[in-house]
């Protein structure tokens, strides 16, 4: 299954290459930065009262940040991204608030062109992801009262990848860079850590995991019809050290659709497949409409 899903979503970038994105960005007056971003609330609330069919009563909300800077200059390419959101739920019946998101990502990808008009470039690239605050497991005790232990933090884990590679740039909404030589850092609290690497990999009573191995990663943004965007994020990742037919896939997807200046609806869709963290496909998604502000 993750390799017929691999070669799908490859395949999804490979068939589309050739279509244009007409995003408008802001420029500064020396015209080698580019900026654009938008901040996002979504909000739900939602309240029962001698209601037969049932329901319980529960507000939630989440605040996200998409943002990018790029700088070009001659031969030269340097594309940054940011990614965060952070959100709450709180249901009348539980005793704690519970996350519904929690991430930052930053992408960073430098280029220098091989020669002039072509596509292709030299590349070095760095990812870092974490996320903001504690999250838990929750059970019930012999009392059916709610708990809930310590699970994660900020920094653990944490994952930071870098390495040189080549670039094909179509446009700034149409790239892949491909990465031979991939050092990847996972970072964890290793009062959390566990027996037999049951931690996001990482040995007991240690902090850190290192792997070399090979990243492919691709965006693609497009306009599919008026006013509604897609965008795409992929990454591969084969540790050459350790089990190097495991791939490691991470692909986001966000739509935005647009209803005026300041409302969207949005949904954003993310399915993380990483054998050191779980032998499964961990699978985000989140929808509703939002309060946007672009900048």
């Amino acid at each position: 299954m993750m390799k017929k899903l691999t070669a799908a979503m490859l395949c999804f970038f490979a068939i589309n290459a050739n279509a244009q994105d007409s995003t408008a960005t802001v420029t500064d007056t020396v015209k080698r930065w580019q900026t654009k971003g938008n901040a996002s609330l979504l909000f739900n609330q939602s309240t029962f009262d001698n209601w037969l069919a049932g329901g319980e009563n529960n507000i939630s909300g989440i605040v996200g940040v998409n943002y990018d800077f790029n700088y070009k200059k001659g031969d030269w390419n340097w594309d940054n991204k940011v990614i965060a959101s952070y959100g709450l739920v709180k249901t009348r019946t539980s005793s704690f608030a519970k996350k519904t998101d929690d991430r930052l990502e930053l992408n960073s990808l430098l280029g220098k062109k091989t020669k002039e008009g072509s596509n292709w470039s030299y590349s070095a690239f760095l990812n870092f992801k974490t996320q903001f605050s504690k999250g838990y497991n929750y059970s019930k005790n012999e009392d059916g009262a709610e708990i809930r232990e310590e699970y994660t933090n900020f920094l653990s884990p944490g994952y930071l990848s870098f390495g040189p590679g080549m670039l094909w740039k179509k446009s700034d909404n149409l790239k892949v860079n491909l990465s031979p030589a991939t050092s990847k850092l996972t970072f964890v609290d290793k009062n959390f850590t566990l027996p037999d690497e049951a931690y996001f990999g990482v040995k007991e009573g240690e902090m850190l995991r290192y792997e070399l191995g090979f990243n492919a990663s691709a965006y693609y943004k497009l306009d599919v019809l008026a006013n509604v965007t897609f965008e795409n994020i992929l990454n591969l990742y084969s540790n050459y050290l350790e089990d190097p037919q495991n791939v490691d896939i991470d692909y986001q997807l966000n739509i935005v659709m647009k209803i005026n200046k300041y409302l969207t609806t949005n949904l954003s869709f993310q399915t993380i497949y990483d054998d050191n963290a779980f032998r499964g496909f961990q699978i985000r998604q989140v929808f509703g409409v939002a309060v946007n502000y672009g900048f």
